[in-house]
């Protein structure tokens, strides 16, 4: 075996022992408010016109762990149930970018500073994103052959309701969760460790700069390569190890998750042309803005913005947590397939 491929396969295992106990942690989380807050309560509260449901939307979005069949169909469903169109933009915006898995893992790698920043300005994003299509949106009816596709009928949406409420909680966290994010997680992780052994440190900073013009790139790769909320985080951290600045990596991370073209083309054929194109002029500027705000934030206050955050735990915890996750997200994956 090459040295190039045992320091690939050294730097995967690490990030993923760096990240492990977090996400797990995370996904349990992840389970038991899938079980406390269902797709059904969110609609509930979510019908009506007026700034509050807007509001309503992007704070329940943030946390809310739905899979991604369930993200468009609730949306969907939202608006078939009376919620406003900017309502259904805001739960579309906040929902993707963030969740409390990904809330953990972006603490394990990336340090409290950017783990708090992120769903603050995926929250912002939401409300932002949700007024403007309120204002400048096409009003257009829900038809009633959409009615009947915003249900979504996959095992996200239908399996165990029968089942307790524990059961269900952690077949949600730790099968279908990782089944849902498991393939591009993968995909994450090895990009991130073949960046990680392949570039030298700084190559970003030597080459793109630290500007606005670094951030716009970002933004280009983000938009159309679409990657989940977790595992885009092991490749911001690595791309901020050589040399892009956090602003830019968190470009990267708002774009990439709330870009993908399955939401954008239900928009553009259930909400309107015009409305698409707001939702994804809404997060290109909030992402830039944000992504100024973070290194401005990091020059003036001198704040340390990029810290691991790290768990007095033994090495070989770090690797059982390891092996469970690669274990989760490989059976998730091999499950959903099938499914």
């Amino acid at each position: 075996m090459s040295e190039q491929v045992l320091s690939f396969v050294n730097e995967l295992w690490t990030i993923i022992g760096e990240m492990s106990p977090y996400l797990l942690f995370g996904f349990l989380i992840a389970g038991a408010i899938s079980v406390i807050l269902k797709p059904e309560v969110v609609e509930a509260h979510l019908g009506g016109k007026g700034i509050w449901p807007i509001l309503k939307a992007s704070l329940f979005g943030v946390p809310l762990p739905l899979c991604s069949c369930g993200v468009i169909p609730v949306s969907m469903s939202l608006r078939k149930h009376g919620a406003s169109k900017g309502a259904t933009i805001s739960f579309l915006l906040s929902t993707p970018q963030t969740g409390v898995d990904s809330f953990f893992v972006t603490y394990s790698l990336l340090g409290p500073v950017f783990a708090i920043f992120r769903p603050v300005i995926t929250f912002i994003t939401g409300i932002v994103g949700g007024i403007l299509v309120q204002m400048f949106g096409e009003d257009i009816p829900i038809a009633e052959e959409e009615k009947k596709e915003a249900k979504c009928d996959g095992t996200c949406c239908t399996s165990g309701k029968k089942q307790n409420a524990f059961v269900r909680m952690i077949k949600y966290g730790f099968v279908t969760l990782p089944g849902d994010i498991g393939r591009t997680m993968i995909l994450g992780l090895a990009i991130a460790a073949v960046l990680s052994v392949a570039i030298p440190d700084d190559f970003f900073a030597e080459k793109l700069g630290t500007g606005i013009g670094a951030m716009l790139i970002m933004m280009l790769l983000g938009i159309p390569v679409y990657v989940c909320a977790t595992a885009s985080v092991p490749v911001a951290a690595v791309l901020i190890m050589k040399g892009v600045t956090p602003g830019a990596a968190l470009v990267f991370l708002m774009t990439g998750p709330a870009t993908n073209a399955a939401a954008l083309t239900t928009i553009w054929k259930v909400m309107g042309s015009r409305t698409a194109i707001v939702y994804i002029l809404t997060v290109a500027l909030c992402a830039l803005g944000s992504g100024i705000l973070l290194d401005q934030m990091a020059i003036v206050t001198e704040l340390d913005i990029v810290s691991k955050a790290h768990w007095m735990l033994p090495v070989y915890i770090k690797n059982i947590c390891a092996a469970a996750l690669i274990a989760m997200l490989i059976y998730g994956s091999i499950k959903k397939t099938k499914d």
